[in-house]
């Protein structure tokens, strides 16, 4: 036992290895130390243990898994074959071409952000997409923060802190990371009052709750579930004449950030946001990286004097957005303005896919992994929206389809793959869905290949 420990390699000789002078070259010297040092430790613990003595390339490759688990990236990209086209936990809205250019080309330099060329001045971030989201929606003005939780917070806060906010039990809506409307609204300083019943509120309700120390009507939309059956609810249009009526303001929490008609694509129709300008709401606020197709941003449309007054309320500051989300925000925006959003933005290219395309796609994968002795089918399956936009609606699609032993440990390797790949487990079988993995999303065939290899060393490894 003690022999073998002679024979293990000193730190110096294994920072002479081309492997070691890699980890180097990546992680710098004090790094590429640490790591040999303790992958000869480890290896010792071995030989102590009564095991073999690793090799020198064991030794190595142990180095190099503990320096990158120890400084390496713990953000990086992923292959999304599940199927599920805004998913929040892969990032949500992958965003176009035109966005990551203009995104890149203010980030390498210096930028206009707040400093008005013509008049060789200081500026203001607002104006950046402030001009688009008017065109695309009729609204007088607009505001960009951090998202759209952001938005209904400073709404609340800056409009309705210590007043009465009044709006149906049916929306009291819970959305991601477990926040829900009435806790942002108590953090707001605004009162939630609360009016109608889970499944049926009427205007009658609203006027009945409406006081001296009233200062809105709020509507949300429920874009992560939805109510069905023996169920009423007040028009956009009906509530925004009541609360004008009474001299309240009107406020409409969208969520999603359509822009587009949904119904057209088959789906359920999700409202818009230019119909709440349309409908009377003072403010309307969505999010970015939802079905508008953007970064995460929480976007607030409405009356100038309004927006006004939030651009100068003292939290916006806190809730700003950096020069990048508006260089990708307008560029996604100028795409729905030139009637290019379904060519370029891949969340509407992706809900757009003809069928036939898609089991094209799918068939053409079982064909290569079938080359490889790897048997796969094509089976008939469900896409969905996802992203807290248009709850219970999918879309037809055809998946590749692989029944092995055990789904979850083939999931889980599909998972440790460089990079890695997101699979969904359905009826015991393990299903990769070409939805989500339009060539739009950058790198087309070289995506495919890198699925293709993934899955083919996944299978192999489980053999």
């Amino acid at each position: 036992m003690r022999e073998k420990l002679r024979y293990l390699p000193s730190v110096d000789s294994l920072l002479q290895t081309q492997a070691a002078q890699h980890l180097v070259a990546e992680y710098g010297h004090e790094a590429a130390v640490e790591g040999l040092r303790a992958a000869l430790e480890a290896a010792r613990e071995t030989i102590l243990a009564g095991g073999e003595s690793p090799s020198q390339k064991v030794i190595l490759a142990q180095a190099a898994r503990s320096i990158a688990a120890r400084l390496g990236p713990t953000l990086g990209p992923v292959i999304n074959a599940t199927g599920v086209i805004i998913h929040t936990n892969l990032g949500r809205a992958p965003l176009s071409q035109a966005a990551r250019g203009a995104m890149e080309a203010v980030a390498v330099g210096y930028s206009n952000l707040e400093y008005d060329l013509e008049a060789g001045q200081r500026g203001s971030r607002y104006l950046h997409a402030e001009s688009l989201l008017c065109q695309l929606t009729g609204a007088e003005e607009a505001l960009v923060v951090n998202n759209n939780a952001a938005a209904v917070l400073l709404m609340l806060t800056a409009l309705a802190q210590g007043r009465g906010v009044i709006i149906s039990r049916g929306q009291l809506v819970e959305i991601g990371g477990g926040f829900r409307i009435p806790e942002v609204m108590r953090q707001s300083g605004a009162h939630l009052v609360e009016v109608g019943t889970t499944n049926r509120t009427y205007l009658r309700d609203y006027e009945a709750a409406i006081g001296e120390g009233t200062a809105a009507i709020m509507r949300a939309h429920r874009s992560n579930f939805s109510l069905t059956g023996f169920v009423h609810e007040p028009s956009l249009e009906d509530l925004a004449a009541v609360a004008h009526k009474h001299g309240l303001l009107m406020f409409d929490d969208l969520g999603s950030g359509a822009l587009l008609d949904t119904s057209s694509f088959g789906l359920a129709r999700e409202p818009m946001m230019q119909e709440s300008i349309g409908a009377g709401a003072d403010l309307v606020c969505a999010s970015g990286d939802k079905l508008l197709g953007g970064p995460q941003a929480g976007i607030i449309l409405g009356r100038r004097e309004l927006i006004e007054r939030l651009k100068h309320f003292p939290l916006a500051r806190a809730l700003r957005v950096d020069k990048t989300t508006l260089a990708a925000l307008q560029a996604t925006l100028r795409a729905y303005l030139i009637g290019r959003a379904v060519e370029e933005i891949p969340v509407w290219q992706m809900i757009a896919t003809p069928l036939e395309e898609l089991e094209a796609r799918a068939i053409r994968w079982a064909g290569e992994l079938g080359r490889h002795g790897i048997e796969a089918a094509v089976v008939e399956a469900q896409s969905a929206v996802g992203g807290g936009s248009l709850p219970g609606q999918t879309l037809p699609t055809k998946a590749l389809a692989l029944r092995v032993s055990s789904p979850d440990a083939l999931a889980a390797r599909l998972r440790a793959g460089t990079p890695p790949v997101i699979a969904r487990i359905q009826e015991g079988l393990v299903l990769l869905d070409p939805r989500t993995m339009l060539p739009a999303l950058g790198d087309g065939p070289e995506q495919e290949e890198q699925l293709l290899r993934t899955l083919r060393e996944a299978l192999t490894s489980g053999s």
